[in-house]
């Protein structure tokens, strides 16, 4: 066998194992993200904490669809801009937070990932690392029943690797509204 047709059969072993794998974590990553109701269920009860795990449950009357807003230059620098200023308690690392939420390509303005429509809250833990490092700090300070625009440089948000549907490098833009804190 030429050592022309040997690599060829290398790359192609190699392109196709990491398609399945690829695949597989996708998958595993879908199944996580839709998860259960079952209280048992390892996705909603890992990482205990003050919000006794993520828990994508907790229930919260949809929002009508928040404006977009693009950003066609690069993001260099996390900013929070508050929409409606809320009344209740400011957010401090170690609350448990219920979020509303919708994430856009802040170039493009391409919705990638939302909860505003729907009756389900996303609860984490601030500060806990459950979410990007932009919301980590986008959250801070802001009060109960406020709604923030985050603009979200790559580097604070998946970087190099992407995630799912958002490419690598991608600046993000959420509204952002918090619901509670528990």
């Amino acid at each position: 066998m030429s050592t022309t047709r040997l690599r060829d059969r290398i790359f192609a072993g190699f392109g196709a194992a990491l398609f399945l794998l690829t695949s597989l974590a996708f998958t595993a990553y879908a199944v996580v993200q839709t998860g259960s109701n079952n209280s048992t269920d390892t996705a909603t009860t890992a990482d205990a904490g003050a919000c006794g795990g993520m828990n994508q449950t907790a229930t919260s009357p949809p929002l009508p669809v928040p404006e977009i807003v693009k950003y066609p230059d690069p993001i260099t620098e996390l900013q929070k801009i508050d929409i409606e200023q809320g009344t209740g308690k400011e957010a401090k690392s170690g609350d448990c937070l219920q979020m509303k939420y919708y994430g856009t390509l802040a170039k493009e303005g391409t919705m990638f990932d939302e909860n505003f429509t729907k009756e389900s809250a996303f609860e984490l833990e601030l500060g806990a690392g459950q979410v990007i490092p932009g919301w980590d700090q986008g959250l801070v300070g802001m009060k109960e029943g406020g709604t923030r625009r985050l603009v979200i440089p790559a580097a604070l948000a998946y970087g190099a690797q992407g995630a799912g549907t958002i490419p690598a490098n991608a600046d993000l833009v959420f509204v952002v509204k918090l619901v509670k804190i528990k």
